[in-house]
């Protein structure tokens, strides 16, 4: 009975392990990226997409990539069928 009780703090826990910041992220990064991304039509799809939000917000495609992940962890963003993934806040909600 106690260890039922105990599993949904363990999942709470987890989540928001997985919902952090990710590391290494230069100041601003995660306000930047939606900007970023809004201004390239709120999808990120090809190579196309992400060049630009690179140079506009100084990362590289690792944490490009990484805050992607991050922006659905939160649910920020959506992944869609395709693997792109689209922003749902700020200028991209609909």
């Amino acid at each position: 009975m106690a260890l039922r009780n105990l599993l949904p703090i363990a999942a709470l826990a987890l989540a928001g392990c997985a919902m952090s910041m990710p590391e290494n992220m230069p100041a601003g990064a995660a306000d930047n990226f939606n900007d970023a991304v809004a201004s390239v039509g709120c999808v990120l799809r090809t190579e196309r997409d992400y060049l630009p939000v690179e140079l506009q917000t100084g990362l590289n495609r690792e944490q490009a990539v990484e805050m992607a992940q991050y922006k659905i962890a939160t649910g920020e963003a959506v992944s869609l069928p395709d693997g792109a993934v689209q922003l749902v806040v700020g200028d991209c909600a609909a």
